[in-house]
């Protein structure tokens, strides 16, 4: 399969992403007041994120990708455990998260600056961002549709628990960010089932996963996609 980051490639990309400017990242649906459409950006002050999480940096650490030599700062437990899986399943089938080409990986930050509300995810660390500066915030650079299909694929795995930013406006492609809020007895099954750590049943392997091509994880994948953007 192809590893390709993007249609024109990452070092087109990487000259576009300077707008992105690392603002770090990305939740749910709506732009920060006045963020997106006039350029602007906006200070996120509540205390929980938008997907209703604490802002609290000490339940945050760092985690290494399985398989890779890439790390990133998650909040611990349930969440870190299911955004991990995505960024291994992205980093094994659509292209490597330690090479320094498309921004790598990054996930919670400090900055309170976002322009959009969804970003305000990272603030709690329940967001990553997959190359972000190859799938900037409102870029027009799609994925491959093999790749499209790989992450419906990955976001069916996660049974609903994590929000893709393909599917947010403003879109943002390298955005994951985990749906439900701290009390979600969903969330604790998917994480356990998901989980890499000994003696618990993860359900597949670092790189071998079912066919995401396969018609009924399509089927699958495609009833979970019109769920979520309902």
């Amino acid at each position: 399969m192809s590893r390709t980051i993007t249609r024109r490639g990452v070092l087109a990309a990487g000259a576009a992403t300077a707008v992105a400017a690392w603002i770090t990242h990305a939740g749910p649906a709506a732009a920060a007041p006045g963020a997106v459409s006039n350029g602007k950006s906006a200070l996120w002050t509540r205390d929980r994120s938008v997907n209703g999480w604490p802002i609290t940096p000490d339940a945050v650490s760092t985690h290494l990708v399985e398989g890779s030599r890439a790390s990133v700062d998650l909040r611990d437990g349930p969440v870190a455990t299911v955004l991990l899986h995505i960024a291994r399943r992205w980093h094994y089938e659509i292209a490597p998260l330690d090479t320094g080409q498309g921004g790598g990986i990054s996930g919670h930050t400090t900055s309170r600056t976002v322009a959009a509300e969804f970003e305000s995810t990272y603030l709690s660390g329940t967001a990553l961002c997959l190359h972000p500066t190859a799938y900037p915030l409102g870029g027009s650079e799609g994925l491959w549709p093999h790749h499209e299909r790989i992450v419906r694929d990955i976001l069916l795995d996660c049974e609903g628990t994590v929000v893709w930013g393909g599917d947010l406006d403003p879109v943002k492609r390298s955005h994951f960010h985990i749906a439900p809020g701290p009390d979600s007895d969903t969330l604790a099954g998917v994480a356990e089932r998901l989980s890499p750590l000994p003696g618990v049943g993860r359900t597949r392997g670092a790189g071998a996963v079912r066919d995401p091509a396969h018609p009924s994880r399509r089927v699958k994948a495609r009833r979970l996609e019109r769920a979520q953007n309902s």
